[in-house]
């Protein structure tokens, strides 16, 4: 792996080294299309000027909400050479929530492509900050949005010159990215340009990636696994990154095969998909030699190793910080169900709710102390307070639950923090219950995780309704789809006189999941009722 000193660590200095060194290499695979080193430095190089036409500065932050492809990668990679800050979006977000993150961020323009254009519009039919539109494929209902609408594909015209590499630092923002609020609104994370490049070295060295890999992702690049524990890896490792539109059970393993991949990342759900397949005799026809599984347990790590014939890795991250712990290709069977050690990276220590530090064995909070600078969140955006409760006594607290063993092997537990886990996405409790709570007819939601038939977790919500007032299951399900993603919309709808409270009138969830859990055949099923998602 060729390094970088940490002043260096910034897309601009990255770019042009390699654009030297490696120019003719394959970077990036995206279906039929394919992109040299050279061509990224070059086509990032454009975008920046693009950018800086329409009046985008350094500091300034900018929405992008578009789905994978190459564009995405030249529009992040251009404001970071213009020092300017990408908030990269889910694409599922709509409503207000959307709203919240583009107003939150304060970006004053919006990367938007052509089908997700008019929800953007609806969402910011009021919002005055925003400037500028950048669409991608056309702008459909932003034409009434009295702003300035600009064709992003024309960037690729703008003048090839390199912007001065020296004018952003690795400690400037690079990022603005948010994670799942639990006690408050969704958070966004400050990540200097240091942060993803640690991410990409950590990952290239200790996994072992080589210049002849290939790092396959069908994993949205909005989201840190794609973007930084494929995309920076592959970066790191002077090797080809290739990126699938979505995943897709049926066509995984031939993308897989078509692309040459020879690493990939997975996320619960989709493992357990995966592993479901019928065998097939092709399950070891391909050039996959290792597989990064998040969460990992004995049976996944057996099940995927034996049929694929693959090394599995994991790892312990989160948006706000780098691959905390790594179980890597060295380490034992044995310890197969851990999310890895730490690498010299980072110190661990284990706290009560009093933040006392707790023995080895014993379950408590995962806190987290960086032994490098520049690989950690600088804070959250507009959250100060935030930021010095989850950074108090020298630690960062994940609100995460574990325990490490004799070895210094972390194994995750659960999450102290109120979150539900569905399909790879982190949803925040606290958020659907408050888009939710703006039906006129609801007084009171509370939400909570119900355990799904593919692992993880699906939505339920309890809805105490409005004296005088009736509104279906149906209704708050559809209501739910206008204001907020369409992974966050609750599968279970159950009704309430009253949620029971503690004495303090905190929520007793932990009733709620356990009724919940001993009566699911009772519950009102958006599944079963044949009730589809607008997404």
């Amino acid at each position: 792996m060729h390094d970088y000193p940490l002043k260096q660590r910034t897309i601009g200095h990255l770019l042009a080294d390699k654009a030297k060194r490696i120019g003719d290499r394959i970077w990036l695979i995206f279906g039929e299309r394919r992109y040299t080193y050279a061509q990224a430095h070059d086509l990032s190089n454009r975008y920046a000027n693009g950018f800086r036409g329409i009046g985008v500065r350094k500091g300034d932050h900018v929405a992008v909400m578009m789905a994978n492809c190459p564009e995405f990668i030249w529009t992040i990679w251009g404001l970071a050479k213009l020092g300017a800050v990408a908030v990269p979006l889910n694409t599922a977000a709509r409503g207000e929530l959307l709203k919240y993150f583009i107003t939150q961020s304060d970006s004053i323009a919006v990367v938007v492509s052509a089908e997700l254009a008019d929800r953007v519009a609806e969402a910011l039919a009021s919002d005055l900050n925003v400037r500028v539109f950048c669409t991608l494929g056309g702008a459909n209902g932003l034409v009434n949005c009295r702003r300035a609408l600009v064709d992003l594909a024309e960037f690729s015209n703008s003048s090839p010159e390199e912007p001065d590499p020296s004018a952003v630092l690795a400690s400037d923002p690079q990022y603005i990215m948010y994670t799942s609020g639990t006690t408050g609104p969704s958070k966004g994370v400050i990540s200097p340009h240091s942060q993803a490049h640690g991410v990409g070295r950590s990952l290239a060295q200790n996994f072992g990636y080589q210049p002849d890999d290939v790092v396959y992702t069908c994993l949205p690049l909005f989201h840190g696994n794609a973007l930084w524990y494929s995309c920076y890896a592959a970066l790191w490792a002077d090797c080809t990154l290739a990126v699938s539109a979505r995943f897709s059970a049926s066509s995984f393993w031939d993308e897989i095969r078509a692309t040459g991949a020879t690493q990939f990342n997975a996320l619960g759900a989709m493992t357990n998909i995966l592993l479901r397949a019928q065998p097939s005799p092709r399950d070891r026809e391909h050039r996959v030699r290792q597989a990064m599984l998040v969460p990992l347990s004995p049976d996944v790590y057996r099940e995927v190793s034996d049929r694929f014939g693959v090394q599995v890795t994991s790892l312990y991250a989160m948006t706000e910080t780098f691959a905390v712990t790594m179980f890597t290709p060295d380490d034992p069977v044995s310890k197969g169900s851990s999310a890895g050690k730490p690498r010299g990276l980072s110190e661990l220590l284990i706290v009560s709710d009093d933040d006392d530090p707790l023995p080895i064995g014993e379950v408590g909070e995962i806190c987290v102390r960086p032994l490098e600078p520049g690989i950690v969140m600088s804070g959250y955006y507009k959250m100060s307070e935030a930021t010095v409760r989850d950074t108090r006594n020298l630690w960062l607290h994940t609100g995460d639950r574990g325990r490490i063993d004799q070895d210094g092997y972390l194994y995750f537990v659960d999450r102290k923090k109120e979150a539900i886990r569905r399909r790879g996405e982190n949803i925040s409790a606290y958020e659907v219950e408050m888009l939710i709570a703006r039906h006129p007819s609801v007084l009171e939601v509370a939400a909570v995780p119900v355990t799904s038939e593919l692992s993880e977790d699906e939505v339920m919500v309890y809805v105490v309704c409005r004296e005088g007032c009736n509104v279906s299951a149906e209704d708050v399900v559809r209501f739910a789809n206008q204001h907020m993603a369409h992974f966050m919309v609750p599968r279970f709808v159950h009704f309430i006189d009253a949620l029971p409270k503690t004495a303090s009138e905190k929520i007793e969830k932990y009733k709620l999941k356990t009724w919940a859990e001993q009566n699911r055949q009772t519950l009102w099923d958006r599944e079963a009722a044949g009730l589809k998602l607008e997404r």
